[in-house]
């Protein structure tokens, strides 16, 4: 078990980066590869975040999400996306008490730690809509009541490319809620054959064990929001978003809301790296994960997103210490 994270800022730090490197050690003892992604993950989870993995069937996602969810503890819950899916199957509703004498709310799987949306953009835009308040305020409102989940919360939702059949396109406002997208990718063929002979993938997920109570995961999503973002670092950040604002292939550049986003996955970054300071490479790499998605380009070409941050991050000069 990782060691109490105490309200010490001088001792909170370091306790942040131990649960940081084992939460990553501890999933990539499951997924094969990808250290990388498992990185982006990690820090998403301690920057208080929800995590959107795109790609194709069968690569990963999501194991993953579940690797993630039994490191991290707490209760958990997996939702299916469907054609069919309604609002109140994720959100909760109004059910007959059982002495038939009134209506009481019935939670729905939202209400958990951790919870895994499988496939999301296979569920209809109504739906997927109702994910906007409780990802971004933490809780769900019901018939005029509110009803805050539990917390930590955490989403870890997956999606397959868009190009194939049965997908509706995520709205806007549903992917401005994630604080970074990944994509797994193919294993090398040294770490498929892991899978093959059950050194990692499936089998290894039963042997996944907690690495911090849920009294320790918040103790360190606060050490990660107190990590120092000096001015000039600040100021990079910013001169990136305006950066994608002008660019000439960008219809819709990255808000304000992204620039929050992406500083507290900096911040994590750097509680990664053991250091209580922002450097300009923790929001360049931030960056990468976190605006592509959050940047509506002309055209629909795949990968466009991500090329004109690319380019953005070429063109913005870092600030030097």
């Amino acid at each position: 078990m990782t060691a109490v994270v105490a309200s010490d800022p001088a001792v909170a730090r370091p306790a942040a980066t131990r649960i940081a490197t084992s939460l990553v050690e501890s999933v990539a003892g499951v997924l094969a590869g990808r250290h990388d992604q498992i990185e982006v993950a990690a820090a998403c989870v301690l920057a208080g975040g929800h995590l959107l993995i795109e790609d194709l069937p069968g690569v990963g996602k999501t194991l993953l999400a579940q690797s993630m969810a039994a490191s991290v503890g707490g209760s958990f819950a997996r939702v299916q996306g469907t054609s069919d899916l309604l609002p109140a199957d994720v959100v909760g509703s109004l059910a007959p008490t059982p002495e038939g004498l009134g209506l009481h709310f019935r939670p729905g799987p939202v209400f958990a730690n951790v919870v895994l949306f499988d496939e999301l953009n296979r569920a209809n835009p109504r739906t997927q809509s109702a994910l906007l308040e409780v990802m971004e305020e933490g809780h769900v409102t019901v018939d005029g009541h509110t009803h805050p989940v539990p917390t930590p919360f955490v989403v870890v939702a997956t999606q397959n490319p868009v190009e194939m059949a049965g997908t509706y396109p995520l709205a806007e406002g549903v992917t401005d809620r994630f604080m970074a997208t990944i994509s797994l990718g193919r294993t090398s063929v040294e770490e498929e054959v892991d899978v093959l002979t059950g050194r990692r993938g499936r089998t290894q997920l039963a042997h996944v064990g907690r690495i911090a109570s849920l009294g320790e995961l918040a103790a360190a999503r606060s050490a990660v929001q107190g990590v120092h973002l000096a001015e000039p670092v600040a100021r990079y950040a910013v001169a990136l978003l305006h950066a994608t604002r002008a660019h000439p292939r960008v219809r819709v550049g990255a808000s304000t809301r992204a620039g929050v986003s992406m500083v507290a996955l900096a911040r994590a970054f750097a509680v990664l790296s053991d250091r209580d300071f922002v450097a300009p490479h923790d929001v360049s790499r931030a960056a990468e994960c976190s605006l592509p998605h959050r940047v509506a380009v002309t055209g629909h070409e795949h990968g466009a997103a991500a090329e004109v941050v690319a380019e953005c991050l070429a063109a913005v000069p870092a600030p030097r210490r």
